[in-house]
């Protein structure tokens, strides 16, 4: 019988080591969170007439050139079907942010600030919980006026602090995975 060495000794135990050292218990490296270039709210109205699209794109991602944000003009008294779209169009063929955001949607919140008075925000869609999503709205303005709508896309947001149902962001928690404001004006 031969005797093994003090180093074929070392190199197998280190071997049984690397293998074992591979557990469960390891970190996980969490998923990278999606570029967001493109945001495009499309509104509407539910009684006919011209469809408005609030628009953001920044095809170069932070930093760079700066970013193009479009707002628009709504017709007072009026309700408006709202439609969110989100794309990465950095990538080839174009990446629909939409999608995925749909298929976690437990795991994601819009949600909508105005400082335009009489404008209103409310959720047409829901998550498998029931709680609210924010791809589909209803937006509703009352008298003429102007200021700004800012759209927040949060991740994991605590769905069921007080207030988020509701659309109140300040008791959302989780990350921002982007935040647009709109110029509005309403006539």
């Amino acid at each position: 019988m031969k005797k093994i060495s003090k180093f074929t000794y070392l190199l197998i135990i280190s071997s049984l080591l690397v293998i074992t050292s591979c557990s469960k218990d390891d970190p996980k490296i969490p998923n990278e969170e999606e570029l967001i270039t493109t945001l495009k709210m499309t509104l509407t109205p539910v009684s006919g007439g011209n469809t408005v699209t609030l628009s953001f794109k920044d095809l170069d991602g932070d930093g760079g050139n700066s970013p193009v944000v479009t707002g628009g003009t709504l017709l007072r008294n009026s309700s408006y079907n709202g439609k969110l779209e989100l794309l990465n169009e950095s990538e080839t063929p174009i990446d629909d942010i939409t999608k995925e955001i749909l298929a976690e949607a437990d795991e994601h919140q819009f949600f909508f600030q105005s400082t335009v008075s009489g404008l209103s925000v409310t959720y047409s869609d829901n998550d498998k919980n029931n709680k609210p999503l924010g791809l589909a709205t209803l937006v509703k303005t009352v008298g003429a006026g102007s200021g700004k709508l800012t759209v927040t896309l949060r991740h994991k947001p605590s769905k069921n602090a007080q207030g988020v149902a509701t659309g109140d962001i300040t008791n959302a928690g989780g990350e921002t995975d982007i935040a647009v404001t709109f110029d509005i004006v309403v006539q």
